[in-house]
């Protein structure tokens, strides 16, 4: 075949791809393998651009993988998100290729069994080996050893001597397939309805977004699997998008209770040589149903027919390093062009999926009413100015006292703080010294059981300082404001004989201790839950009947247009863990501002207030989803760099009358990881192309040099 020029994009941070020179027949889509500078590197063909440049200057392909191509659907997906976000599109792509170290044949496993060969010489070990496999059973290598209590060395001996023989097992399946018929559950009528819809929707093979909209406990769950079941049915793929999959081991034996097995996983604990034997299996089509975090948004899949994102408020689906996307909007995007059904879940629907759904763009499914029948748990407002703790104490007498009568019934009880640690800020009490992180404009934290502290921004961490570096004193040093572990401790003092848990995700163990603890609620093997916003993702346990809030106003002190939506979302999710089994669920918020619309609107359980009144007033100013935001921060390791080159880049802003440039400022945290930061911020009305407006912008703007870095965050979710 002549030789012709093909564009192979690298996941690399570059926003074009290279040409090369092939004589294979290769289209877009086909994974190779390039020579890039003096290394080889993967790369993706890419959609070409029609030019022909010399091909006497060109390098030429190395090679075709073998492995199967990325779906044009996938590429489309890369290129509109690297348009949409301005992130280079090589770094885009980075999220969807595994690498080729981790691409590479799988190490082979060696099974072994008798041949019936007696070894020349026998030995209580080889007895050992031998009568374990008498049976004529396969069995590993290292299995085999363990079982028979000697070490690999024998197993060799015996297969040398050819008393066993070896051979090559089949690799294990990352995911058996599940079965649609396996546990067919009994709905309600209402579940029964959506699921219905839901099935109607996937059998159109047309791109829909429904919003299954449920009350927490209502069985949101149950519905969706009926749509992936019709998924299994028709042999086509089903992804299915947590928050928090790492933490999610009930969920995925709900998956496996209804359908017979659990689904393929996809997150960053999941190792790297059973990643990329996922990602293989989801290309050829082998693997039918995924459950993962935001990244598993751009795997191959081969026929992806349904997307579910499971409470779709969350902010984890926020990517806030490296490439800033929202995998809520994404997933949209997906959808689209899969022509696949979309199906976002949650009892608190973020502003723009609600504005969506009363504007007919989503299709509404609602389901009002628990599936246990019992009532969603009332909120009771505590009033702090009123009827606040004792001092030093962070726990209201009318909250202690119901905490008492719930664990003396069985009980359990939660209180929910979102701070980690012990204490937000340490103080010298004698020359006023606040302890700051070195590397950011932030308090350290106390975290009393390690002994530390600890910035919760860039992880710098030092032990609590015996004298103060200001003034010298010995011993000065006190805690100022409570954390989780500070809770415990008036717990502990209050409840001596209850048994006591600090849910929080920076506690020593990881995930497997996480899993470990939250299971241990479920179980009942804990009265009071002390926890973060961790035991609002979404977790079932069904001995809960009491939930207090401690600080409800913490999320409403910050300058942030969605402070509002919020906390709203994470009370009433928090909340939303009570009385799910047991009727008579109850909720207690301590709060300085009771006639806050959003405590308002809690305390009167009336969700579609609150939507109206936040809707109507982003509206009125413009905040998205009625118009568009693009955060753009400059950082440098020095100040004065940082802010002159912010300047400088507002000055070079083009004129239009539909964009309103806000700043430079200095960025609320003006220092990360030793970075001094100033913030922009644009905004544009809803049918503007922004992105489109910052890209030519800063095309055109002073290159940005030494350790100047420019990040741009379009529909920035964080405002730090």
């Amino acid at each position: 075949m002549a030789e012709r020029i093909v564009d192979v994009l690298v996941p690399l941070a570059v926003d074009r791809p290279y040409s090369y020179k092939t004589s294979e027949a290769l289209i877009p889509g086909d994974i190779v393998h390039v020579p890039l500078g003096n290394r080889e590197e993967t790369g993706v063909v890419w959609p070409g651009s029609g030019e022909a440049p010399a091909t006497a200057k060109l390098k030429s392909v190395i090679a075709k993988s073998d492995y199967p191509r990325l779906p044009l659907e996938l590429v489309k997906l890369i290129d509109w998100i690297a348009d949409y976000t301005l992130a280079p599109r090589g770094m885009v792509l980075r999220m969807a290729l595994r690498r080729s170290s981790e691409l590479g044949a799988a190490r082979e496993k060696i099974g072994v069994r008798v041949t019936g060969v007696k070894p020349p010489r026998m030995t209580d070990a080889r007895a050992r080996v031998l009568s374990l496999l008498e049976n004529g059973l396969l069995r590993s290598k290292s299995e085999a050893a363990e079982e028979a209590g000697v070490s690999p060395s024998v197993i060799d001996g015996l297969i040398d001597q050819g008393a066993l023989e070896a051979i090559a097992l089949p690799p294990e399946p990352i995911a058996l397939p599940p079965d649609a018929d396996f546990a067919v559950p009994e709905l309600n009528p209402a579940q029964t309805s959506a699921a219905n819809e839901l099935r109607e929707a996937v059998h159109t093979k047309k791109f829909s977004v429904n919003l299954l909209d449920g009350v927490t406990g209502s069985g949101k769950t149950e519905v969706y699997f009926e749509a992936v079941a019709e998924i299994l049915k028709t042999k086509r793929q089903a992804l299915i998008l947590l928050p928090e999959i790492a933490l999610t081991t009930r969920f995925l034996d709900r998956f496996a209770e209804r359908f017979g097995e659990r689904p393929a996983e996809w997150h960053s604990a999941i190792a790297p040589r059973k990643r990329a034997r996922t990602w293989e299996g989801i290309a050829k089509g082998e693997i039918s149903v995924v459950a993962g975090a935001r990244s598993a948004l751009f795997l191959p899949f081969n026929d992806l027919a349904l997307i579910v994102l499971d409470e779709e408020h969350d902010p984890a689906y926020k990517q806030e390093d490296g490439v800033h996307y929202h995998a809520r909007d994404m997933a949209v995007v997906r959808g689209s062009l899969a022509q696949a059904t979309v199906v976002l879940t949650s009892a608190t629907p973020s502003i723009e999926t609600e504005n969506n759904a009363r504007r007919g763009r989503y299709k509404r499914l609602q389901l009002s009413e628990r599936y246990s029948g019992t009532e969603v748990p009332q909120l009771e407002a505590i009033d702090l100015k009123k009827e606040g703790p004792r001092k030093g104490r962070w726990i209201s007498p009318r909250l202690e006292q119901a905490i008492g009568e719930t664990i003396s019934r069985g009980e359990q009880a939660l209180l929910f703080l979102n701070r980690r640690g012990y204490a937000p800020l340490t103080l010298c009490r004698s020359c006023g010294l606040r302890m700051r992180c070195v590397n950011c404009d932030t308090w350290l934290v106390e975290h009393r059981y390690r002994k530390r502290l600890v910035c919760h921004h860039c992880g710098f961490d030092m032990p609590p300082p015996q004298h103060c570096p200001k003034c010298e004193t010995a011993d000065s040093f006190v805690p100022i404001g409570p954390g989780v572990e500070r809770l415990e401790e008036e717990v502990r003092a209050a409840f001596p004989d209850a048994r006591t848990l600090v849910l929080s995700s920076d506690m020593s163990g990881g995930v497997e201790r996480l899993r470990a603890e939250l299971e241990a609620v479920t179980n009942r093997d804990v009265d009071i839950v002390i926890g973060t916003q961790l035991v609002a993702k979404g977790h079932h346990f069904p001995g809960l009947a009491l939930v207090g809030i401690i600080d409800a106003d913490l999320g409403l002190n910050y300058g942030d247009p969605r402070a509002a939506e919020r906390t709203f979302q994470l009370l009433h999710q928090v909340v939303g863990r009570a009385g799910r089994e047991k009727a008579g669920g109850r909720g207690l918020l301590q709060t300085y501002q009771p006639e806050h619309p959003v405590m308002k609107a809690l305390l009167a359980g009336d969700r579609d207030a609150f939507y109206d009144s936040e809707i109507a007033s982003r509206e009125e100013a413009g905040l998205p989803p009625f118009g568009k935001m693009a955060a753009i921060i400059v950082s440098a390791k020095e100040g004065p760099a940082a802010e002159s080159y912010a300047r400088k880049l507002a000055a070079s802003a083009p004129l239009s009358d539909d964009v309103r440039l806000l700043g430079p400022a200095e960025a609320p945290l003006s220092m990360i990881r030793g970075r001094h930061r100033w913030r922009l911020l644009v905004t544009s009305p809803r049918n503007f192309d922004l992105s489109h407006y910052v890209r030519e912008w800063l095309a055109a703007a002073p290159p940005a040099r030494g350790s100047l870095r420019v990040q741009v965050d379009v529909d920035p979710q964080s405002f730090l």
